[in-house]
């Protein structure tokens, strides 16, 4: 699975917070215009919301793992399959942000899941440094 790894100055209780909540993602999202809630509420395993984004698709996004450390969403649209995984761990007085990110494409769709996971990490790498700078900006100022 594609990774990536980033260091944070927050602790991992800041970042996994900032980062899991739906709510926050077109801030820190670059292809994100807003996102729809379908279950309203804190952060939690089953959590649905719908991205969407800046080129008119609107995914159906769903929280597939959350605890002290780590958070998972998994989303999809059409023929489309995309999995994000963050792993937080404690570094200094900051953390480290793992990221293991997939895209896949079934029957016609395959090509293009094939295209979007090539280019796709480079993406959410972006995005999650985004994050990290909002972040540090806000307890760091």
């Amino acid at each position: 699975m594609p990774s990536t790894t980033l260091t944070y100055d927050v602790p991992v209780d800041v970042a996994l917070a900032y980062l899991s909540d739906p709510v926050n993602r077109p801030e820190w999202q670059s292809s994100l215009r807003r996102v729809e809630l379908v279950d309203a509420g804190p952060p939690r395993v089953g959590q649905r919301w719908r991205d969407h984004t800046a080129v008119g698709v609107v995914a159906h996004m769903a929280t597939t793992a959350l605890d002290a450390g780590s958070w998972a969403e998994s989303g999809s649209w059409r023929g489309i399959t995309a999995d994000l995984t963050l792993r937080l761990e404690p570094h200094g007085a900051g953390c480290r942000v793992h990221a293991e990110f997939t895209v896949r494409g079934r029957g016609p769709w395959a090509p293009v899941g094939a295209a979007a996971g090539a280019v796709g990490l480079p993406a959410v790498r972006a995005d999650l440094a985004t994050a990290g700078r909002i972040l540090s900006e806000r307890h760091h100022p």
